[in-house]
């Protein structure tokens, strides 16, 4: 750990609680309930993530990630993803310019990729080919057109929107593609309280102002602050068995996992799960990572990493369900040890 003194320690963890609860007062102006999806897009951009956010027309997928943006004050693009979209509509392509005198030359102008903040709304209505396109540059922060190597701006993160219920038009992503996303988060209908809060604030003439409350420059303080915290062994070791438990045929393998799993978590979910697990304990004003910050954000972590098989899509079966099973059945590591 680099936090050189207890006092520095505090200081800083005290910023980044504060600072979070002030972007997510900021935003619960406009977004009515879905707290833990608010939490969950907050949370990945604090370290670095992409988040896909699943759920029905109409709850306010697209409206979520447009306030963020106006809160932290980045720049924002949005990309409206559609079958007939070609990959260069999204990373850019070259055209020829006239320079004032009658000349014309070559240049590259960049797709809305490059931006700190993308939506990349209903991604599975983009074709594998287009949608290979964010591959390069959700993993390595970078997009290559041509002879060229365009770094993406820091802060970066994609927001990507999809539909579950909707089949015709679509293309599922692939594993590769899901595996590349910090969180896949669920947006479930409000509540009946929500539903008298959502009349009161959509039609009546109530103006909702949102205030920008941070910057970029103070975003990347603050993913410092996260990878700074230290994990302690018995929470670095309940976080790996969790990972290898959703991998068939592990020693840490469940019944269930066995059964219905065709595919489980990659490195990359081990990596998701410290750093969402480090954001847990900084709010909660803790300097380092428990067993239970594992747990609480196990699900959104890898409920997109787990590939169920055919026996569990007919037997009604959810990645979830296998989750929760492997929470119940794997011990935690004595603390003591």
């Amino acid at each position: 750990m680099t936090l050189h003194s207890i006092d520095a320690a505090t200081q800083r963890v005290r910023q980044f609680s504060e600072t979070f609860e002030t972007i997510r007062n900021e935003i619960n102006k406009m977004i009515v309930g879905q707290q833990d999806v608010v939490d969950g897009v907050l949370t990945a951009l604090m370290v670095g993530g992409h988040v896909l956010i699943e759920g029905v027309p109409g709850l306010g997928k697209t409206m979520l990630v447009s306030t963020l943006s106006q809160v932290v004050n980045l720049q924002f693009n949005r990309i409206q993803f559609t079958p007939d979209m070609m990959p260069a509509d999204i990373v850019g392509s070259s055209v020829l310019m006239d320079d004032g005198s009658g000349k014309h030359t070559l240049t590259f102008q960049e797709g809305p990729i490059v931006s700190n903040l993308v939506l990349a709304d209903e991604i599975n209505r983009a074709t594998p080919k287009t949608q290979s396109a964010l591959l390069e540059v959700m993993q390595e922060k970078q997009l290559t057109a041509g002879h060229r190597t365009i770094k993406m701006p820091d802060p970066f993160c994609v927001m990507a929107t999809q539909n579950p219920v909707d089949q015709e038009g679509t293309y599922p992503l692939p594993e590769a593609q899901l595996d590349r996303f910090l969180f896949k988060l669920i947006v479930g209908y409000p509540s009946e309280s929500d539903y008298h809060t959502i009349i009161d604030r959509t039609t009546s003439n109530a103006k909702i102002e949102i205030q920008p409350k941070t910057s970029a420059e103070t975003l990347r303080d603050l993913r410092q602050t996260v990878r700074d915290i230290p994990v302690p062994s018995a929470a670095k070791t309940y976080a790996i068995r969790l990972v290898m438990a959703s991998q068939p045929g592990s020693e840490y393998a469940t019944d269930m996992v066995n059964e219905f799993v065709s595919l489980g978590a990659s490195p990359r979910g081990i990596q998701s799960l410290m750093l969402a697990a480090k954001v847990k304990a900084l709010l909660a004003n803790r300097f380092a990572v428990s067993c239970d910050d594992v747990e609480s954000v196990v699900l959104p972590v890898l409920r997109h990493r787990i590939a169920c098989n055919f026996k569990a899509q007919a037997s009604g079966i959810s990645a979830d369900a296998i989750i929760k099973d492997i929470l119940v059945r794997l011990p935690r590591p004595d603390t003591r040890a």
